[in-house]
């Protein structure tokens, strides 16, 4: 649209019939800048704020067809900002160009301005000098040779009173066109428009430097904090790993983001060159018509009226050509930035269809994976139904959902460690250091849990058997993964609880000390030893007879289950080797007297009663002796 209203002001008449039109008004002397100093500051700090985004860009870039996108991007970048550059020195030589004109204006404050007092200096040396070239060397008397001499002397004063002060005079314009506040700030204007230029390294640098490869930014640069850390997503998703997957789809997401910001910077950037593009287009029609107005006044004219006219002419075709300057690269900015916008368009949506794709494959993985955990699921239910339908004793059913429950857990953690795992080295490697720290740290905790198949073995012990742990005599309520529960039992006087649950750990077995004493499962008898100190009598073996008989009557009052749990103590250990369930008196000497060692077993629930009854009987046989 610019272009062709630019056409329209080039092709116009070149010598149209004079009109009252208002649109063909005299060009404003007093503003012939398209932009002030500050728009030209705020264009090349946006230029160039948005010309450092490429920084972002290119950490984005990691397929091939991003490369290329880049490439483009990144060429008609350093274009748009060499046209921002041109707008700016253009409109800084309009700046100057009104500095000038300002400053050549009369002042007011004195009855001539500088510059007419140094036209009139000018005019007067002038006149000197030709005076003084008009002196000719008289051929006559000496007095007249004199006369001319003294002239020429005089008239070189003068000349030197005009140099004197039309060399202060300068001094003073200069010192004056030095503090003039407009061209101080356009002469800042430029320099700053200088410093823009080398900072940008499309300008400073050469085409084929690594400076201009990096498009102005450094490789770590992000946009607002939303570059990405450049992967290979198309590998990535084609990976089976689901961290992966993840990790894929929101770095996409985070590319997405960044180009749409971009997106927003360029949009922002092409609205702001729109918007300064309606006055130079003001100013270009205004010539126009100045032109032709000053055309048709030159039909008429001659001599000195034709002089000015040209003066007005020349100033005109200055002003159109450096407006001329700005409005073109304007246009061309339109053109670029919408092709930059163009770019970012395709970029988005390619990577819009990799973020879908990541998306879809992310959700199959998730989906597989869930399959397969409710498979292992469903097969550990089979498991416990035909445990509970199958397995009718108590301490194999125990064992079996044990075994279940481990197998099922373990599949479950290698199951998903591989779903999240990319490669099988990675899942091993990180398999093996946390195996070894947990080895290290939990280091009692699975030795007890080893003691637990140990502890659940064929000789092991179940819930309800009676064992001693070191000291404590207790009947097994609970065999946990870790350690074991025991309600403590009375050792002296009848067996009953004490009311305390004594826990240890599955360890115990791997001790050397403390040991682990078990009664045989179906076997509730155990044997008691009593050491007696006899009197001196004359016959010893009667005494033993004697201490057999009563002891007997004791025991025999027990012995049908006795003799039935002996039985099963010969079955459970396959051997023949235990003891005939009665008891037994052995004698011996010990420091010079005969002491006698009774063995005689004993029904534990009825242990207290039984070994009150014989020591009663001891004592009737051998009274006033101690017992231990």
């Amino acid at each position: 649209m610019v272009l062709l209203t630019v056409l329209s002001i080039c092709c116009g008449s070149a010598h149209p019939a004079a009109s009252n039109d208002p649109s063909v008004a005299a060009v404003d002397d007093s503003r012939v800048s398209v932009l002030t100093a500050e728009q030209v500051i705020q264009i090349l700090d946006q230029s160039v704020d948005w010309y450092r985004t490429l920084g972002a860009q290119q950490q984005n870039a990691t397929q091939p067809s991003d490369l290329l996108i880049l490439f483009a991007n990144r060429q008609t970048a350093d274009q748009v900002v060499d046209l921002a550059l041109e707008i700016a020195r253009a409109n800084a030589e309009l700046l100057s160009s009104e500095a000038s004109a300002v400053q050549n204006l009369p002042d007011a404050s004195s009855s001539r301005s500088l510059n007419q007092q140094q036209s009139q200096l000018d005019a007067q040396r002038a006149s000197i000098e030709a005076e003084i070239a008009g002196l000719k060397e008289p051929g006559g008397s000496a007095k007249d040779k004199n006369n001319v001499s003294s002239k020429r002397v005089e008239l070189q004063g003068e000349l030197a009173m005009v140099a004197a002060r039309r060399n202060l005079l300068d001094t003073m314009t200069e010192f004056t066109d030095q503090n003039n506040p407009k061209q101080a700030s356009v002469n800042a204007l430029k320099t700053h428009i200088s410093a823009i230029a080398a900072t940008l390294p499309t300008l400073s640098q050469t085409p084929g430097s690594s400076a201009s490869q990096t498009a102005g930014a450094p490789a770590g640069a992000s946009l607002g904090g939303t570059s990405v850390t450049g992967i290979d997503t198309k590998t990535a998703v084609t990976r089976s790993g689901i961290w992966d997957l993840g990790v894929t789809a929101i770095n996409l997401r985070k590319k997405i983001k960044s180009i749409e910001l971009v997106d927003q910077h360029t949009a922002s950037l092409a609205k702001t060159f729109l918007g300064v593009s309606d006055f130079p287009v003001k100013q270009l029609k205004a010539y126009a018509a100045r032109s032709d107005a000053l055309a048709a006044q030159a039909d008429g004219a001659n001599g000195a009226a034709l002089v000015a006219l040209r003066a007005q002419f020349d100033t005109l075709a200055w002003l159109f050509k450096q407006t001329s300057a700005i409005l073109l690269p304007l246009s061309k900015e339109q053109v670029l930035l919408s092709q930059y916008r163009h770019n970012l368009a395709s970029w988005k949506e390619a990577t819009q269809r990799e973020y879908d794709e990541a998306l879809r494959a992310l959700g199959v993985r998730l989906g597989i994976l869930a399959a397969i955990l409710t498979a292992v699921f469903l097969l550990a239910e089979i498991w416990r139904r035909a445990v509970n339908r199958y397995a009718h004793e108590p301490r194999r059913r125990y064992q079996l959902l044990l075994v279940r429950r481990i197998v099922m857990w373990t599949a479950i953690i290698v199951i998903v460690g591989l779903s999240f795992a990319t490669q099988i080295s990675t899942f091993a490697t990180f398999a093996g250091l946390l195996t070894a720290g947990v080895a290290v740290a939990m280091q009692s905790v699975l030795v007890s849990v080893v003691g637990y198949f140990f502890l659940i073995g064929k000789y092991g012990i179940r819930v309800g058997d009676r064992i001693q742990i070191g000291t404590v005599v207790g009947e097994v309520i609970d065999i946990g993964l870790v350690r074991m529960h025991l309600m403590e039992l009375h050792t002296n006087g009848p067996l009953g609880p004490t009311g305390r649950v004594v826990a240890f750990a599955n360890l115990i077995v791997f001790q050397a000390s403390g040991g682990l004493f078990k009664q045989i499962p179906g076997v509730n008898i155990a044997w008691h030893e009593i050491t007696v100190s006899l009197p001196r009598v004359a016959d010893y073996a009667a005494l033993k007879q004697q201490l057999l008989t009563a002891i007997g009557n004791v025991v025999n009052e027990y012995r049908d289950e006795i003799v039935r749990q002996t039985k099963e103590i010969e079955r459970s250990t396959a051997t023949a080797s235990a003891d005939d369930a009665a008891a037994q008196v052995q004698m011996h000497l010990e420091d010079g007297r005969m002491v006698a060692l009774i063995r005689y077993p004993v029904h534990l629930q009825h242990a207290a009663e039984m070994d009150e009854r014989v020591s009663s009987e001891i004592l009737k046989l051998v009274p006033g002796n101690d017992t231990a």
